[in-house]
């Protein structure tokens, strides 16, 4: 039977890989950053207050005084192709399409800014995609994190009449492919420096304690990859927790204070790095590339280097291929 000359374009089926990150305000300027950091700490995933109370603070206080200052952190690390958190994704999602070799239709998406989940999954499904990979690129689970964004993706399927098959990238926080990728990267950057580091410190990004008693695993993720990588290395790993944020008690220790005991104690050569991070961002590059410097060197450090995350190196790649081909087995 011929299909009638009304009958809508039906695209040829396909498979679609859309790799999520956290987001990034669209230019390094308060306006721009007000509007990602509305976004941001709008979501009751990210601040679990009660939004009568929180909105009044998130309104009144921390929009009028935050964006410019994170403005000005955020043009210190700003590059000509934009914010590197945009760049090192579209760069991941470059390879692992060439990687694929056509075989999926390789999107990214943000869950704060552009593009978004939403109209990066209405975009798939019109282009053919009736079978979704959804990535997000966090190897330790976080409601704030992994959860927000499945949250945003379930939101958006809530609206389609006519839903793609959904699978999801779980935490890979201990998988033998990110353990073995965080290795060599971490080695091969040590190897390129010019002192020998008294010191390892692995960050990561930090929580509010409470998240730990709710029942987050983001802390015994983060605890358990380190202890992994440390195995793995034969080394000792200081473990931190960066980016605090308000009055609450967050994950100790604090990588700051961390850094700057470590030389107070005569540590005056250290290396840190970041793995929950899939790629550098404003956290790695001006936080911990910029400011550690300056406070551990004030603290009387002498030798400080950050080591990059996985980004699109040839190794990270090989990992994230490793991961989403897994997790696209019996489809492609």
């Amino acid at each position: 039977m011929e299909k009638p000359d009304t009958h809508p374009v039906v695209a040829a089926p396909r498979i679609g890989v859309l790799l999520v990150n956290l987001g990034t305000p669209d230019a390094p300027t308060t306006e721009a950053v007000k509007r990602y950091l509305k976004q941001f700490l709008s979501d009751r995933r990210v601040v679990e207050i009660p939004p009568l109370v929180w909105q009044p603070i998130l309104r009144g206080v921390i929009l009028n005084t935050r964006p410019q200052k994170s403005a000005k952190a955020y043009s210190k690390v700003w590059t000509e192709s934009g914010s590197p958190l945009a760049f090192f994704t579209i760069a991941q999602m470059k390879a692992l399409a060439e990687r694929l070799h056509g075989q999926a239709d390789v999107r990214y998406a943000m869950r704060y800014g552009n593009p978004s989940i939403p109209d990066q999954l209405a975009a798939m499904k019109e282009a053919g995609c009736n079978r979704i990979l959804i990535a997000p690129l966090y190897p330790q689970y976080s409601g704030a994190t992994t959860g927000t964004v499945q949250d945003e993706a379930y939101a958006a399927l809530t609206k389609m009449r006519w839903h793609p098959a959904i699978r999801t990238l779980p935490a890979y926080h201990d998988d033998a492919a990110y353990i073995a990728a965080l290795k060599t990267s971490v080695e091969a950057s040590l190897a390129t420096l010019d002192f020998t580091p008294d010191a390892l410190v692995i960050s990561f990004h930090g929580m509010p304690e409470r998240t730990l008693y709710l029942g987050d695993p983001y802390h015994c993720h983060c605890q358990k990859t380190a202890r992994l990588l440390s195995e793995a290395m034969g080394r000792e790993l200081v473990v931190s927790f960066q980016s605090r944020f308000g009055r609450a008690k967050w994950l100790e220790p604090a990588t700051d204070e961390t850094i700057m005991q470590l030389a107070r104690d005569g540590r005056k050569k250290i290396a840190i790095f970041a793995p929950g991070f899939s790629v550098d961002c404003l956290e790695t590059l001006e936080e911990l590339a910029i400011q550690g410097q300056e406070q551990f060197e004030e603290a009387g450090g002498t030798h400080y280097a950050y080591l990059p995350c996985l980004n699109d190196s040839d190794v990270g790649m090989d990992m994230l291929e490793t991961l989403v081909r897994r997790e696209l087995s019996g489809w492609l």
